[in-house]
């Protein structure tokens, strides 16, 4: 017998969508205590707490501690990305203002949310092969907003490595930034970064030339 809307619904929401519900604050709750002590300073107990729930809905949704690392650090990536490729969109066709917008868009939201860009920078580094693996597709996501393929359809593995490298000059200087509780201002930070950039891309489009 099918079961009726009360057994099935609670406060307007189904089994699935409470579940998802507590995932979510479970997520955001980390993000906020990694932001404040750490990944290896956090416990899920204080992570449950921060959510307000317990524990045995920490286990319905993540296998171990590890497991919710990686879905805060996709989730504070996610929405970054998707602001990021945004804020290129807007710019328009021309290369230099697409790059330059989404830098700006990058380091204004670490010095606005210093939680997430803890996790984003600090907490997602020398975990294990499974954090790492994320890690990378996520530079390469960084990297694509930055400089689109489509732009650039010849990229070949050389270019693909100094896209990379372009990702990784670019996040070693927010960082140095933020370590240091920004004390350049956002436009002056954006220079440099986008500098790095320029000359990946011109070593890639060299190694383009060579390759003819």
């Amino acid at each position: 017998m099918a079961s009726s809307p009360k057994a099935r619904l609670y406060g307007g929401m189904d089994a699935e969508e409470r579940r998802a519900e507590r995932r979510l604050k479970l997520i955001d709750a980390a993000v906020e205590v990694y932001g404040e002590v750490g990944y290896r300073g956090a416990t899920v107990k204080a992570i449950c707490e921060a959510a307000e729930l317990t524990e045995r809905y920490f286990y319905e949704s993540f296998a171990n501690s590890e497991a919710l690392l990686i879905a805060a650090y996709s989730h504070v990536v996610g929405h970054l990305h998707e602001e990021m490729a945004a804020a290129a969109g807007a710019a328009g066709d021309d290369s230099e203002a697409r790059l330059r917008a989404a830098l700006t868009l990058y380091f204004t939201r670490l010095k606005q949310h210093p939680k997430p860009a803890r996790v984003f920078l600090l907490e997602i580094a020398g975990i294990g092969p499974a954090v790492d693996a994320v890690k990378h597709d996520a530079l390469r996501a960084f990297s694509d907003i930055l400089v689109p393929p489509a732009s650039d359809p010849k990229r070949g593995d050389k270019g693909s490595l100094l896209s990379i490298g372009m990702v990784g000059a670019v996040i070693g200087i927010a960082l140095r930034w933020v370590s240091k509780q920004y004390p350049q201002a956002i436009e002056d930070v954006v220079a440099v970064a986008a500098s790095f950039c320029r000359v990946a891309l011109a070593e890639a489009d060299k190694s383009k030339l060579r390759s003819v």
